[in-house]
């Protein structure tokens, strides 16, 4: 038997006062392991500087993917502590990294959505410079804290070339933070960057901005509008082979998106080991004070269509691969790169 009527009939349009949402997807299952021994040290890093580095306008999703009852009730405390923690979602079983994601960025109505690794750490004015850049390229539609002099290697860049060679004055330009390459090697156990890749970033400018072409997914702010060129169906894959590019890179791209990410590095990976001066790192970053949002309005996306996503593939394999070394030079840099 059902009385009366549910008053939200009576106000049945959704509204928010956040723009800006952060997922973070949140696997450890035990503290005992090897792997997973500083996962939670590791993490609770990675929420403080994003605590203290995010404006008021931001809420914050986090998926309990399968944690040890420890982290659980880390995860539940957090949850009920910060406002703008709004959403904990918690699942028993391991979902895999992918449809952790989506449980929450399908779910949601902010029109940026940052996905983060749990073993990141956020940097003061990350979120200030990404929206900038977000901002002064309508185009884009992927931006990362963190660049990387290597990233235009990636398949997922074409219609980020096609922007590039048209009216992207692309040049060579110096590395603001080497450290923040060198840190990012170090976090995950191997060699990526020569000497040249440490003191030169391609990167495009705007008007207003300039950016580095191309970036990582471990860290990066989408618009919610990439989203609409995602698969339907579920990820059948817990991690890598492949997930991550179907559901996040090409989805980007393919919209018509450009892929981008900040001059300077805003963000570290910290990986799974726990080292004294990420502690101290983390006592350096004072709270930031921004009482209401960066953006006053998120410009209107502008996409390229298939035709341009094209032509930048056929220009990121003539201009990047087959004519590399002849190509850069022209654009200042004769050094391996």
């Amino acid at each position: 038997m059902r009385i009366g009527t549910n008053p939200e009939k009576l106000q049945n349009i959704l509204e928010i006062d956040s723009y800006h949402r952060v997922v973070i997807p949140v696997y450890i299952p035990n503290l005992t392991e090897d792997y997973f021994k500083d996962a939670l040290k590791i993490f609770k890093l990675c929420f403080e500087s994003l605590q203290k580095t995010i404006h008021s306008k931001t809420r914050i999703s986090i998926i309990n993917n399968g944690c040890c009852d420890e982290v659980l009730n880390y995860l539940t405390k957090i949850y009920n502590v910060h406002e703008n923690v709004d959403q904990l979602l918690n699942s028993k079983i391991n979902l895999g990294k992918v449809n952790a994601l989506y449980s929450a960025i399908k779910s949601n109505l902010e029109p940026l959505i940052t996905i983060t690794d749990s073993d990141v750490m956020f940097l003061p004015e990350w979120q200030q410079k990404v929206e900038n850049i977000l901002e002064a390229f309508p185009e884009s539609g992927m931006v990362s804290p963190v660049p990387s002099s290597i990233a235009y290697k990636g398949e997922f860049l074409y219609s980020t070339i096609y922007y590039a060679l048209t009216k992207g004055k692309l040049q060579f330009t110096n590395v603001k933070h080497p450290d923040g390459l060198e840190k990012f090697e170090k976090s995950i156990g191997r060699q990526l960057y020569n000497q040249t890749h440490k003191e030169k970033y391609l990167t495009v400018t705007s008007k207003k901005e300039k950016a580095v072409l191309g970036c990582g997914h471990f860290v990066a702010t989408f618009k919610a509008d990439v989203f609409n060129h995602a698969p339907k169906e579920n990820c059948k894959l817990k991690i890598v082979g492949g997930s991550e590019n179907n559901y996040l890179d090409k989805p980007n791209d393919k919209g018509g998106f450009l892929r981008l990410a900040t001059h300077g590095n805003y963000a570290y990976h910290l990986g799974n080991i726990f080292e004294p001066w990420m502690e101290d790192k983390m006592n350096e970053i004072n709270k930031e004070t921004h009482s209401n949002e960066l953006l006053n309005t998120l410009p209107i996306s502008k996409p390229y269509n298939k035709f341009q996503y094209t032509i930048g593939k056929t220009w990121h394999i003539i201009f990047f691969k087959k004519l590399k070394s002849f190509y850069f030079g022209i654009k200042g840099v004769k050094k391996p790169f």
